[in-house]
């Protein structure tokens, strides 16, 4: 610990208490220089500086609290069912929400108070209604939210925005009666206090008087938003393909202290947004729709089967061995590869470059409006009616993304490949997580040489002639795209263990890790494939003719290609896969491996 700089301690301390409080061990805190956000279960908050001055630290951890809050007590699912349709009202709905898991925290615990009140400072910092000079001008949203933390916290409005708040203030009043207090009351019933909120945007004449999409609500969500139960998640997962793309844009970064909730069903993407520009009056709900391209069945023209699937297997790692020898196997690993390491992670260090480098910000100078030029300030003091010393931060698309690695556990990976293949992927996945893509690792086999099982069914029922696929498939997860890389690390020990690389049947290894992909929630799906030459299975090819399994494979990738909205590359060890990738490169020397990854990776990162 001596040689931790404060920087470091800090983040290690955010990161545990974000945790603590959503009572998530996988929520993770990652910081950025630009708009904090918030996507699955990790947040950017905004980076402190070396020296941590307190303001700049109390806003990171008032996004990390808001952050951990949402996670601990907001149901996405539940939040997306009586959503309105109208961006103003949406905007409202979704600030309403914000404020009540905010307030959650503010009302227990001082420090998170102080918190959340230097994050709400930074977000009004760029927000329309500290320089709106009539009751048009101010964003509803933003004024409403601002009253209402005011009530339910005893939180006066901040000096930025109180000029503007108090340019609506009487018409909110007036149509809103006693719903303020209202709220209030029900701060800890996520649903009840959701019909409430759409009362009061009724009154406001924001939603129609009896919105289809509510009736029953009630009915149907008995829970409050503390005390919702886990099969929630997974309605929110099923739910969140189209609205994930709109709920909550503000920037739960959060780093709380408690709440009672359930964890967002993050996965739905309610989290995938950034927050938007608070001034910007609604307008960044109009987030684009996730471009998954339409999918079809396998066609019948694949002409391949599997003569049965009863003895095939999708397994984890850690069932395939106990922990201890995972853990010698691990050992073992990093002993074989100790000098490669440093090679590749100086590699990874440069791909993680290249990828902050796309969400960097950028600005449009001389603009009418926006933030204040520093660079214009003398020709603002010498003609102050000059129009165009703004500027205004141009928006940067960087798509949540999930890459799969597809890692060919062969018998002929044996040794080296196989080695450098694991510890490569092992820096990969830490790499993207620090960058805020998801990783996934996972390996395909057979679970025995010559046909296992299906052989001998086979056999027993009379050798029918053309059987098709005759061995047992074992696919193996080594990591989740939604584990932590520090849980995952040890389960790619398991590719030394001696007996576990046998035969392998590419074409279906790649259509079950492309199913898994398609299932993600990311804008943009990555498979890269790790192989050394093509599918080998001496039971299946004995009975069935000679390029049975490379023929199937060759469709497959055909049709993930043109049709997918999986993006998919392959790297071959000491074969070539060009004759059967588009996009692939072919190595000759191990060693390679990790420096080609990272490159191929970094070209598909930056191909729109």
């Amino acid at each position: 610990m001596s040689d931790e700089s404060p920087l470091d301690r800090f983040k290690t301390a955010l990161t545990g208490a974000a945790r603590a409080i959503a009572r998530e061990p996988e929520a993770e805190i990652a910081y950025t220089a630009d708009t904090p956000m918030h996507q699955g279960k990790t947040a950017r908050v905004p980076m402190p500086g070396r020296d941590i001055p307190a303001e700049a630290a109390r806003e990171a951890r008032g996004f990390a609290d808001s952050f951990a809050l949402r996670l601990r007590h907001h149901n996405g699912a539940l939040h997306n069912r009586a959503r309105p349709e109208d961006l103003e009202a949406r905007a409202c709905y979704d600030e309403i929400e914000r404020v009540r898991y905010e307030a959650i925290g503010e009302t227990r615990f001082s420090g998170m108070r102080a918190n959340l009140a230097a994050s709400t400072d930074r977000r009004l910092a760029g927000d329309a209604i500290t320089r709106s000079n009539s009751a048009e001008d101010v964003p509803i949203h933003t004024a409403l939210g601002l009253m209402l933390r005011e009530q339910l916290t005893g939180q006066a409005v901040p000096l930025a925005a109180r000029e503007g708040v108090e340019l609506v203030r009487e018409y909110i009043e007036s149509r809103t009666g006693d719903d303020f207090e209202q709220l209030a009351d029900a701060l800890h019933d996520q649903s009840a206090f959701q019909q409430l909120g759409l009362d009061m945007l009724r009154h406001l004449d924001m939603v129609p008087a009896k919105p289809e999409d509510a009736e029953g609500l009630e009915d149907d969500d008995e829970q409050d938003g503390d005390e919702t139960e886990d099969d929630q998640d997974d309605d929110s997962q099923d739910e969140g393909t189209d609205e994930a793309d709109q709920p909550e844009m503000r920037p739960e970064a959060a780093d709380g202290e408690e709440g009672d909730g359930e964890e967002s069903d993050d996965a739905t993407g309610d989290e995938n947004m950034a927050e938007g520009d608070p001034g910007d009056d609604g307008e960044e709900m109009m987030l684009p729709q996730r471009k998954n391209a339409p999918w079809q069945d396998i066609p019948d023209s694949f002409d391949y089967k599997a003569f049965t699937q009863s003895f095939d297997e999708v397994v984890e790692a850690n069932d395939l061995c106990d922990a201890e020898e995972l853990d010698r196997l691990r050992a073992y690993l990093d002993s074989q590869l100790a000098g490669l390491a440093g090679v590749v992670t100086r590699l990874a260090n440069r791909l993680q470059r290249r990828l902050m480098a796309q969400q960097n910000r950028s600005w449009d100078f001389d603009q009418e409006e926006g933030l204040l030029d520093a660079a214009r300030l003398a020709r603002v003091v010498v003609s102050p009616g000059h129009s165009l010393s703004y500027k205004v931060e141009q928006e940067q698309e960087f798509k949540d993304t999930v890459v799969t690695l597809l890692i060919d556990n062969s018998g002929s990976m044996r040794g080296r490949p196989i080695s450098i293949a694991a510890i490569s992927a092992d820096i990969l996945a830490r790499t993207l997580e620090r960058c805020g893509v998801k990783v996934e690792i996972l390996g395909f086999t057979t679970r025995a040489w010559k046909g296992g099982q299906s052989r001998e069914k086979w056999l027993g029922d009379g050798r029918p002639p053309r059987p098709g696929r005759l061995n047992d498939l074992r696919h193996i997860i080594y990591k989740k795209a939604d584990e932590p890389m520090r849980r995952a690390r040890r389960n790619l020990g398991l590719m030394m263990r001696e007996g576990l690389l046998k035969e392998n049947i590419d074409g279906e290894a790649l259509l079950w890790a492309h199913d898994r992909l398609l299932a993600r929630p990311e804008d943009r799906r990555i498979m890269m494939v790790i192989s050394d030459g093509a599918p080998v299975d001496d039971s299946t090819l004995s009975v069935n003719s000679a390029g049975y399994l490379e023929a199937h494979l060759r469709r497959v990738i055909e049709w993930i290609e043109r049709q997918s909205p999986v993006q998919l590359v392959a790297i071959g060890i000491g074969h070539d896969v060009t004759r059967y990738y588009k996009r692939a490169v072919t190595i000759m020397d191990a060693e390679q491996l990790g420096g080609t990854i990272i490159e191929q990776l970094a070209g598909l990162f930056e191909v729109e």
